[in-house]
C-alpha cells in the first residue's frame, strides 16, 4: 500500500518528468560542453525553439483530443509565403505598403491566421464531417500545401520584409527576440485554455473517451471541428514569425519542422492515444531538442547525429508513456 503522499510525490514526478529531464540535460551540457554556460547560448536557444514550439501547440491540441495533423509544416510555409509574397520588396515580394505603417503587423497577421484557419477548416471537413482518416486527410494536406507552396512562389523566394514587420523579429526584451516572447505568450495562453477552461477539460475528456464524452453531453463533432481550425490558425502563426525571422520566405521553407514537433509533443509527455497531455510539458519538450541541437553544433558533430538522438529520444518518450500508465495503475 502507498500513502497518499507517496502518491502525490509520484504523479508530480511522473506529470514533469520532461522538466526534469531538460534540467539535468542543461546542467550535463553547461560541464562537459565548452561555452555552453552564458546567456547569449541560452537565449539562442529559447529564439529557436520559437517557430517548432508555436507549431507544436496546435499540432499536440489536436493529438491530446485523440487525432492527428500533419499538415502544420506546410500550413506554416504556405502562411509565411503568402506574407513574403505580399510584403517583400524582392524577389516575388509584390511589396504592399499600408498607412501608417504599423498596420503591416496586424493585417499580415490576420491573412497568416485566415490561411492556416482555412487549411485547418479543410481538414476538419474531410475527418470530422465526412468521416475520413485524419492521418490520411493531413498526410494529404502535407503534400498539396506544399505543392501549392511551390505552385504561388514558381520556386523562387521573395526577400527584404516590410521593415515595420521585420522589426518585430529584431527587438529584443532581456536578451530574448520579441518573437520568442511572442512564443511563450501562446503557451502561456493555450495552457489557460486548456487546462482551465471547459473547452480545454471537453477536448482531453474527448481524447480519452468520445463516446463517453458525447453521452455526457459535449458537443464532440464541434469540438474536434474547432481544433483543427486551431491547429491551422496557430501553425498560420508559426509561418508568419519564421517570415518575420528570416525577412521573406522560400519554397522550402521550414522542412523538417514537423519531425521537430511531432517529437516535441512526444518527449512532452502528450500520449499518442489521446485525452493525456499539457502544454507546458511541450515547451519544455521543445526546449530540450532546441538545447541538444546547440550542444551538438556547440561540439561541431555532424548534423546527421541529431537525428540520432531525436529518433531515440521519441522512442524512449513512446516507452515511458507505457511505463506512466503501469506506475498510474500501481499507485492506484
Amino acid at each position: 500500500m502507498t500513502s497518499p503522499r507517496q502518491r502525490a510525490i509520484a504523479e508530480f514526478i511522473l506529470d514533469h518528468l520532461v522538466w526534469f529531464m531538460l534540467a539535468v540535460v542543461l546542467i550535463a551540457f553547461s560541464i562537459f560542453v565548452p561555452n555552453f554556460f552564458q546567456i547569449g547560448i541560452f537565449a539562442n536557444i529559447v529564439e529557436q525553439s520559437t517557430f517548432v514550439g508555436v507549431m507544436a501547440i496546435g499540432l499536440a491540441i489536436v493529438i491530446i483530443a485523440g487525432h492527428m495533423d500533419l499538415s502544420v509544416e506546410s500550413t506554416a510555409a504556405l502562411a509565411a509565403m503568402i506574407t513574403g509574397i505580399l510584403f517583400c520588396s524582392r524577389g516575388i515580394g509584390m511589396g504592399l505598403t499600408l498607412t501608417p505603417e504599423w498596420l503591416v503587423i496586424p493585417v499580415s497577421l490576420i491573412i497568416s491566421l485566415a490561411v492556416g484557419g482555412l487549411i485547418g477548416c479543410l481538414n476538419g471537413v474531410f475527418t470530422i464531417r465526412l468521416r475520413m482518416n485524419a492521418f490520411i486527410v493531413t498526410l494529404a494536406s502535407y503534400i498539396w500545401v506544399r505543392g501549392l507552396v511551390v505552385a504561388v512562389s514558381g520556386g523562387r523566394s521573395a526577400q527584404d520584409l516590410a521593415p515595420s514587420l521585420r522589426i518585430v523579429g529584431i527587438q529584443q526584451l532581456l536578451y530574448v527576440p520579441l518573437i520568442a516572447w511572442i512564443a511563450i505568450l501562446c503557451f502561456i495562453v493555450f495552457s489557460f485554455i486548456m487546462q482551465r477552461t471547459p473547452f480545454g477539460r471537453h477536448i482531453t475528456l474527448i481524447g480519452g473517451n468520445a463516446v463517453a464524452a458525447f453521452r455526457a453531453g459535449i458537443k464532440v463533432d464541434r469540438l474536434m471541428f474547432i481544433s483543427f481550425i486551431l491547429a491551422g490558425a496557430i501553425a498560420g502563426l508559426a509561418g508568419w514569425l519564421l517570415a518575420i525571422r528570416t525577412s521573406g520566405a522560400t519554397a522550402n521553407l521550414g522542412t523538417g519542422m514537423l519531425f521537430n514537433a511531432f517529437a516535441a509533443v512526444v518527449i512532452g509527455g502528450v500520449s499518442l492515444k489521446g485525452g493525456v497531455g499539457k502544454l507546458p510539458g511541450v515547451y519544455a519538450g521543445v526546449l530540450l531538442l532546441s538545447s541538444i541541437h546547440t550542444a551538438i553544433n556547440l561540439m561541431g558533430l555532424p548534423a546527421h547525429y541529431t537525428q540520432v538522438i531525436l529518433g531515440l529520444l521519441v522512442l524512449a518518450a513512446v516507452l515511458l508513456d507505457t511505463l506512466k500508465l503501469q506506475i498510474r495503475q500501481r499507485f492506484a
